[in-house]
């Protein structure tokens, strides 16, 4: 397959799949808002399947647990070995099936019945046997595969995988779980971090920040980059925050000016810089650095009166989580 018939197969198989998600969410209708009382009320949630559907429903379910809904992933053929004892009419479970008719999840459904337990099905077939037993039908069917054979599955775990989401997303906020319950469940590595440290603890502040006054020279406001070392320096009136100066600023003036005595601050410095408060989450700080055409590498530090009192870095970000 030549290079530019591979890059178009692709591009074809991603706008299959986006399709695919894209009828889905079309089709919402009542069944879904009945589908998240039901797990709003729920103890625990099971989630099910086999195959390909059944690595959907443990991400499906990681998702819920972690947005304030207990859920676990329970193998079909474990449960009818003793593993459904874990559950009872205080629960729900979730089954997903693209063809509708798996066999495994037909013989679960009446014992998950026998417990009194509702069902929610995420189906590829609303005409299959387990719609007619269910009690909610979502309806996560799909015109084709992506795959050229229209077999392996790809554009249907992709639905399915959207319509959990879906679920978790708004059962997270009709629970009104919060950014901070969700940073309690997630304590480790960056993610945990951004959700929990601020910019205070890990700005630099006091003497170690660079500062200059926009009548200063360019000269001067090298010096005082290369002397604190942090790539830029922040320019002040008083204790006001007006400007920034970044080793880019300075390299782009070198590119274009021979002699740089006559340059003042004022001149070069990016005036209203983008800043940040100290009570910021780390993520907020890092979102604000990456989301944007050009991206950033160091924020100010600002009070409410726009006194700069440090500075945070991307370096000190990722340092945080050493």
């Amino acid at each position: 397959m030549e290079k530019a018939t591979q890059l178009a197969e692709a591009r074809r198989i991603i706008r299959t799949e986006a399709e695919a998600v894209h009828q889905v969410a079309e089709r919402l209708d009542a069944a879904f808002l009945q589908a998240i009382e039901l797990l709003r009320v729920a103890r625990l949630v099971a989630l099910s399947g086999v195959g390909k559907s059944g690595i959907i429903a443990q991400k499906i379910a990681s998702t819920l647990s972690s947005v304030g809904t207990p859920a676990i992933f329970l193998h079909p053929v474990e449960a009818l070995h003793g593993d459904i004892g874990v559950l009872s009419d205080k629960d729900c479970a979730i089954i997903l099936s693209r063809s509708g008719t798996t066999q495994e999840l037909v013989q679960l459904v009446p014992f998950l019945k026998q417990r009194s337990i509702p069902v929610i099905g995420i189906l590829g077939s609303t005409n299959g046997y387990l719609s007619q037993v269910v009690d909610v039908v979502l309806d996560a069917s799909i015109e084709r595969e992506a795959c050229p054979w229209d077999v392996v599955p790809s554009a249907s775990t992709t639905a399915a995988l959207a319509l959990g989401d879906a679920l978790a997303l708004v059962l997270m906020q009709v629970k009104n779980f919060t950014i901070t319950d969700f940073a309690r469940s997630h304590p480790m590595g960056q993610l945990g971090r951004n959700l929990t440290l601020r910019v205070v603890d890990v700005m630099v502040k006091g003497e170690l920040v660079p500062r200059i006054s926009p009548q200063a020279s360019l000269r001067e406001a090298i010096i005082e980059i290369s002397r604190k070392g942090l790539g830029c320096v922040c320019v002040v009136e008083g204790k006001k925050l007006v400007g920034i100066i970044t080793d880019g600023d300075v390299r782009r003036v070198l590119e274009r000016v021979e002699d740089i005595r006559p340059i003042k601050v004022s001149d070069v410095m990016t005036a209203c810089p983008i800043t940040i408060t100290p009570d910021a989450l780390l993520g907020e700080a890092l979102a604000m650095m990456e989301r944007r055409e050009r991206q950033i590498g160091v924020l100010p530090v600002v009070t409410a009166e726009n006194e700069c009192i440090g500075l945070v870095r991307i370096h000190d970000i990722i340092r945080s989580t050493l």
